[in-house]
């Protein structure tokens, strides 16, 4: 149990004298609308390494919410168009896949949503956490295959409603002098961060509805005043918008760091989930082609080394089912030395990892995983793989 000092340092957002360093880990979430891709399982297996990574030496909290993003028009929309043309779908039989045919399906419309068509959707989602049930089966069928690949799972099923409803969000800016609010003149509101050379953006339209930035907004604002250092992973093309996320963060206290992550390539191709053409490379998919690969531990260290190490920060490398089964052989020889290698001793483990920072408190998983593919040096003991995969 948490002493008074600590008690207090939390509350404040002050830290007492001696405490831990306190990060928050915050990725972009992926919509529960489609099948995991390679791209998705990246980005997922980069930041929870760096959970892992970081925890030995820092007080890390992992915030991922579903429940933050739920109000943007890319999930009201197809929520409405699911009950406007497929009626009472029991959707609890379906597969991620037929969710997602789904979904290109209401890409392809290209019927914009109107602001009462969303009324609804929005309304429930803020009083009382609605999720659609074909949003719901997805999301069940992820924590599978987070169970299977070992991933920490930040509450994918839980209610997490943001810490800022959108009308305190928005004033928050506007003491800060980093919003523009417009509504009243029949206009939106902006984000703006202009005294710092960047543009203005729009993150509410004037009928009242957010984008994924106002939300991100309405969940990081009041946390950000706890921590000492926030690091935000998110899919390079959004790197505009991160940018201004990390200006506004900043402005709180906290050191913030911006981790983009490239997409994974498919023969030599990057395209959005929303277009289809990934039934051949479904995480769920690429599992099913495992299942004979590797004992479960091999495959959850595998994973890791091919989707961070060997793919690295970049886009560069369309994905390959070759390199991928070497990783899982390199991972079953790594687990299989582990064995026998002496543990470091007390105390040890967060000074090994410190060589895996640049300048922040969080771990970087790229370069502890590319260290784990060296050939020189010690055999890495168990306690650090478990670093990696648990």
């Amino acid at each position: 149990m948490a002493g008074p000092a600590t008690a207090t340092a939390r509350t404040t957002g002050e830290r007492a004298p001696g405490a831990r360093r306190r990060v928050l880990l915050a990725p972009v979430t992926v919509t529960p609308s489609k099948p995991l891709t390679p791209s998705h399982l990246k980005g997922l297996l980069w930041a929870d390494v760096m959970y892992r990574a970081t925890r030995p030496s820092a007080d890390v909290t992992f915030r991922y919410s579903h429940t933050t993003y739920h109000p943007t028009e890319q999930t009201l929309g197809f929520w409405e168009f699911l009950d406007r043309t497929q009626g009472d779908t029991d959707y609890a039989d379906l597969t991620e896949a037929d969710i997602g045919e789904l979904y290109v399906r209401y890409r392809a419309e290209g019927r914009p949503p109107t602001a009462d068509d969303l009324r609804p959707y929005a309304e429930a989602v803020e009083s009382n956490g609605y999720v659609h049930p074909a949003g719901a089966q997805v999301l069940r069928l992820w924590t599978g295959h987070y169970a299977r690949l070992g991933l920490h799972d930040p509450g994918l099923l839980s209610h997490q409603p943001p810490g800022f409803a959108l009308e305190e969000m928005i004033e928050d800016l506007l003491a800060a002098g980093l919003g523009l609010d417009q509504r009243s003149l029949g206009g939106p509101v902006y984000l703006d961060a202009t005294r710092y050379g960047l543009p203005l953006r729009q993150i509410v339209t004037a009928d009242g509805r957010p984008n994924y930035l106002a939300c991100a907004l309405r969940e990081l604002l009041p946390l950000a005043p706890h921590y000492d250092e926030i690091a935000v992973l998110y899919d390079r093309e959004l790197d505009p918008d991160y940018r201004l996320l990390e200006r506004v963060l900043a402005h709180k206290g906290p050191t913030v760091h911006r981790v983009p992550i490239g997409r994974v390539p498919i023969d030599g191709k990057i395209t959005s989930a929303r277009h289809g053409g990934w039934h051949d490379h479904t995480v769920d998919t690429l599992l099913r082609s495992l299942t004979d690969a590797a004992d479960p531990a091999a495959l959850r260290l595998g994973m890791r080394l091919y989707f961070i190490a060997t793919l690295g920060p970049g886009q560069r490398e369309s994905f390959r089912h070759d390199l991928l089964r070497k990783s899982l052989l390199r991972a079953e020889h790594l687990l299989s030395r582990a064995a026998s290698a002496p543990e470091p001793g007390p105390g040890a483990l967060p000074a090994l990892l410190q060589r895996h920072r640049r300048g922040h408190t969080h771990i970087d998983p790229y370069r502890l995983t590319s260290s784990l593919l060296s050939r020189r040096g010690p055999t890495p003991a168990r306690s650090l793989l478990t670093t990696v995969s648990p």
